[in-house]
C-alpha cells in the first residue's frame, strides 16, 4: 500500500474517498502531500475528495459558510530538504476558503532548501479565497515556494501570502538565507499574472536598503482576480492609507488587482492585511485568524 490509498472519486461527488493516513512519525527530512477536491451540490459546497500523507492534514469546520478548510502541518514546522505538495480543485460554482491553523515556520537549513508547492484549479464560476497565515523564515532558512493557479474565465480568486523574516519576538533581526517565491496564474489558459521574488545571502541587509525594503522585516502580496477587482481598488487604497507603519501600493487592470505591503513589524502588517482582506472579501476573515 502507498502512503495513501483512497477510493477513486470524481469531482461530481458521487462518492466520498476512503482515506488511509501515513504513520505520524516525523523523519529528519520528509515529503508530505495534501490534495482535496470540492463540488457544489444543492447550493452548498462540499468536500468530495481528500488525500493526506506525511505531516499535512485538512480540517473542515462544520456549518462554515462558505466551505472552509484549515490546513495543519503536524510536523511543527518545515526543515531544510522537506517537501510539501498541496493541490486543491474546485468544481463549477464551488466556493471555498482555505487557510492555515497557525503561522508556518521555516527552520534553518544546512544544505537543501525546503520546498512548498501549491496548485489551485478553479472551474467555471468557482470562488476561492487562499488565505494562509504568516510564513516565518528563521535565520539561515532556505525556502523554494511556488503557487500555480489555473482558473476559468469567470472564476474568482483572492490569494494572499505574508512573509516574516526572522523570529522578531526573540530579537532575531539579522537574517541570512535564501528565498525563491514564484506565482503563476492562468485564466482561461492564458497567463495573466507572474511574479518572482529572489532573496539570497544577507537578507537583513538587502531589506534595509531604502529602495528595496526600507528596514522592513515583514511583507505581503495580495492578488484579486475577479470581475469586481477594479471597483475594489479605491476602497482598498483608502483602507491601507490608514496604517502609517505599513508601506503599501495597489493597482488594478483588466479584472486583476495586485497589492504589496511592507512593514517593520509583523503585527502592523497583519492588522493592515485584516483590513485589506475584509474589503476584498466583503466579510470577516476565517476564525483562526482571530
Amino acid at each position: 500500500m502507498s502512503e495513501f490509498d483512497p477510493i477513486a472519486v470524481s469531482i461530481d461527488g458521487s462518492a466520498e474517498s476512503v482515506l488511509v493516513r501515513a504513520a505520524p512519525s516525523r523523519p529528519s527530512v520528509s515529503t508530505s502531500a495534501l490534495r482535496a477536491a470540492f463540488a457544489r451540490h444543492g447550493g452548498v459546497t462540499q468536500r468530495v475528495r481528500v488525500l493526506e500523507s506525511g505531516a499535512l492534514r485538512l480540517r473542515l469546520p462544520r456549518h462554515a459558510s462558505p466551505c472552509e478548510g484549515i490546513i495543519l502541518n503536524t510536523g511543527g514546522g518545515v526543515l531544510g530538504g522537506d517537501r510539501l505538495d498541496l493541490a486543491f480543485a474546485l468544481g463549477a460554482g464551488a466556493a471555498v476558503v482555505l487557510t492555515t491553523v497557525a503561522a508556518e515556520k521555516i527552520y534553518r537549513a544546512e544544505a537543501e532548501p525546503a520546498t512548498i508547492a501549491t496548485r489551485l484549479t478553479l472551474a467555471a464560476g468557482a470562488r476561492l479565497d487562499w488565505l494562509p497565515q504568516e510564513t516565518i523564515l528563521f535565520d539561515r532558512a532556505r525556502l523554494a515556494r511556488s503557487l500555480a493557479v489555473d482558473m476559468a474565465a469567470d472564476a474568482s480568486l483572492l490569494a494572499a501570502e505574508m512573509l516574516v523574516f526572522g523570529r522578531l519576538a526573540m530579537g532575531e533581526t539579522a537574517v541570512a538565507g535564501s528565498l525563491r517565491d514564484d506565482w503563476r496564474v492562468r485564466r482561461d489558459g492564458r497567463l495573466v499574472f507572474a511574479d518572482a521574488t529572489r532573496l539570497q545571502g544577507d537578507i537583513a541587509t538587502i531589506l534595509d536598503r531604502p529602495a528595496l525594503g526600507g528596514g522592513a522585516r515583514a511583507g505581503a502580496l495580495i492578488l484579486f482576480v475577479d470581475g469586481q477587482a477594479e471597483a475594489a481598488l479605491d476602497p482598498l487604497r483608502a483602507a491601507l492609507a490608514a496604517f502609517e507603519a505599513v508601506e503599501a501600493g495597489a493597482s488594478a487592470f483588466d479584472g486583476i488587482l495586485v497589492a504589496r505591503l511592507l512593514a517593520r513589524s509583523p503585527e502592523a502588517l497583519r492588522a493592515a492585511m485584516v483590513a485589506a482582506l475584509g474589503i476584498l472579501r466583503n466579510g470577516a476573515l476565517p476564525r483562526v485568524w482571530q
